[in-house]
């Protein structure tokens, strides 16, 4: 029997690690996004980060990032800020932040997203 193609790769750095994976289906790449940042977002908020003459509030740090890339060069991802919040977005040159519709988290906004692609 002929094994399934892993069409979608995800990408999560996180600190100085980075972690691949490969999946079949994009339900199975966007629950095991979720799982990884609900994790890391588990460990609690950051502080205020103080480097030379600059501060850092935990909303302006990307403590995480998850990187999916899907068929057609279609990319996508979720950042996780400091504070815990999330942003997903669109984009491979240029980013473009998914706006989320109301009762939606950020997951299921790029969920969304990205089942309205042609080909997905």
């Amino acid at each position: 029997m002929a094994s399934v193609p892993k069409l979608y790769r995800l990408t999560l750095r996180h600190g100085g690690r980075v972690k691949r994976s490969r999946f079949a289906a994009l339900g199975e790449a966007l629950a095991d996004l979720r799982a990884q940042l609900d994790t890391i977002a588990a460990q609690g908020p950051r502080d205020t980060v103080h480097a030379l003459t600059r501060e850092f509030d935990p909303v302006a740090q990307v403590v995480a990032r998850a990187t999916l890339k899907a068929p057609r060069g279609v990319r996508a991802g979720v950042d996780l800020r400091g504070d815990g919040s999330t942003e997903a977005w669109t984009g491979r040159w240029q980013r473009r932040l998914v706006a989320r519709e109301a009762g939606e988290d950020t997951h299921a906004a790029l969920r969304r997203t990205l089942s309205r692609r042609p080909g997905e």
